[in-house]
């Protein structure tokens, strides 16, 4: 396993866990559980805990997640540690919001002296809602620099054969179809344009770690094994960790047939589940675990 791969992580007063503690991450990690019991707050933590390094990011975090827009201003205008002190009085739930790996050990609210200026570009989190267009020009500037398009236009085929190939023209997005003309990709779906993305988030990022929310969003369930075959072995030619969210059934058992078909035993299934006492736990199953669980026709979303 690489060593920038998270391998393990305790979290503390954070959102909605007290005390927490999992390991045995793999390469690729799909998270699962019911609605509201801590899925999408596990993930930012782990982001979190690995992109803190950059202040701009940490501040971003802060912004986006946390405050509200009033706040997250105060930050760009004032600077992190002066805002730490508001944020204390607006909410307990920043009081020693302590988050620890085998990565670092780190108070993100008061360890913060020695923090670079400058986001990580090997890290990236998707939300559940569709990533804006400044980030796709972003990611699709660094396929661009490599050469990549192709690949993108190959991958976007198999996805869905109707479509030719994908470019950004003029800060737009565009899409053709076989033996067509470019059309605006809001046109062809919010599907195909997430599935875009991912596209150009897997091929442009390396030696990094892919947090991806609701990772179902919008892609149809018959496409579930495409996504997960591009995903497993991107992920494994770039030497890149995935953590994702889902609801999903079939997002699940799509991900464990194609772990199976490709003989990718880097792979767990983290199931979140919050006890009668309100404490959350996660059960990580690893490759030989999920497939037992599918063969045996078992509940794997964690109802």
């Amino acid at each position: 396993m690489s060593e920038h791969f998270i391998k393990n992580i305790e979290i503390d007063n954070f959102k909605c866990f007290n005390s927490f503690k999992a390991e045995g991450f793999k390469r690729v990690n799909l998270i699962g559980g019911k609605n509201n019991v801590g899925k999408t707050a596990f993930m930012e933590a782990c982001y979190i805990n690995v992109e803190t390094n950059s202040s701009l990011a940490l501040m971003e975090i802060i912004e986006g997640r946390y405050l509200s827009d009033f706040f997250g201003e105060l930050v760009k205008e004032v600077g992190f540690k002066y805002i730490v002190n508001l944020i204390e009085k607006k909410s307990k739930k920043f009081n020693d919001a302590f988050i620890s790996s085998n990565l670092k050990k780190l108070n993100i609210l008061y360890e913060k002296d020695n923090i670079n200026e400058e986001k990580q570009k090997n890290i990236f989190y998707m939300d559940s809602y569709r990533t804006g267009s400044e980030d796709l020009d972003i990611l699709y500037a660094e396929i661009l620099e490599n050469r990549l398009e192709s690949k993108i236009d190959m991958a976007l085929n198999k996805f869905d054969n109707n479509l030719d190939s994908f470019r950004i023209m003029n800060s737009e997005a565009k899409c053709s179809v076989v033996n067509g003309s470019f059309r605006n990709v809001n046109e062809f779906g919010d599907g195909v344009y997430r599935y875009i993305t991912y596209l150009c988030i897997f091929y442009s990022i390396r030696n990094g770690i892919i947090f991806i929310d609701e990772i179902e969003n919008g892609i149809h369930y018959t496409k579930f094994d495409e996504m997960w075959r591009m995903i497993l072995q991107l992920s494994k030619q770039n030497n890149v960790q995935v953590f994702a969210t889902t609801h999903s059934k079939e997002c699940i058992e799509s991900y464990a047939k194609i772990s199976k078909e490709l003989e990718d035993e880097d792979t767990t299934y983290i199931k979140i589940t919050k006890l009668k006492n309100n404490t959350i736990i996660a059960g990580v199953r690893d490759y030989n675990m999920l497939q037992d669980i599918i063969d045996e026709a078992h509940e794997v979303r964690g109802w």
